[in-house]
């Protein structure tokens, strides 16, 4: 398995990377409907240099844990929890929404925002004794994490902790995770 010791690097301060990063998301009133302030991460995604400092953050807080798989989100968990893994050197597990896994799953419905949603995840892709982290853009009102965690912890994961790009605080998600502790690099309040 591969440490991603030989991934590349760059240098990063914390406090002026968070800045950049947070600047760099743009808001966008009224969607995806009337009332709704989104959140879009899509500049920081096309600044490769943004991108990387995203990237590099998250390597360097789980530097060291011992991770052995990344559950990632779909679909834009997908985007952080690749790279991700590469660097950590943990095997990437797509969590996906219902009926876009090819062989045997397990399932588990949930409450969002806008309705409702079942997330799926193959039935071989955790092992009893995992460390496993999982990985999404955003932390909400917590349905999608929380659906996520019980599905890991069905196959006998630990889930050390669900990490985020962004957090919406006063959506209060974290309390809804029954435990699992968060990591958000932005927060809104």
């Amino acid at each position: 398995m591969s440490t991603g010791t030989d991934a590349i690097k760059l240098p990063v301060r914390k406090g002026s990377a968070l800045k950049e990063i947070r600047a760099a998301i743009r808001d966008v009133p009224d969607f995806p409907k009337p009332g709704v302030l989104f959140k879009d991460i899509t500049p920081v995604l096309k600044d490769p240099r943004l991108f990387a400092r995203v990237i590099d953050l998250l390597a360097e807080r789980y530097h060291g844990q011992h991770i052995d798989k990344i559950v990632a989100i779909e679909s834009r968990g997908f985007i952080f929890g690749a790279p991700l893994s590469r660097v950590l050197g943990a095997g990437l597990i797509p969590l996906r929404k219902q009926g876009k896994l090819p062989y045997d799953t397990i399932s588990e419905s949930y409450d969002l925002e806008y309705g409702s949603a079942t997330l799926e995840l193959h039935k071989d892709a955790i092992e009893p004794g995992d460390k496993v982290l999982l990985v999404d853009d955003l932390l909400a009102t917590g349905g999608t994490a929380r659906a996520s965690a019980n599905l890991v912890r069905t196959l006998g994961g630990e889930v050390i902790e669900a990490a985020f790009l962004l957090e919406l605080k006063f959506l209060e998600g974290r309390s809804r995770l029954d435990g699992v502790p968060v990591y958000a690099m932005i927060e809104y309040d």
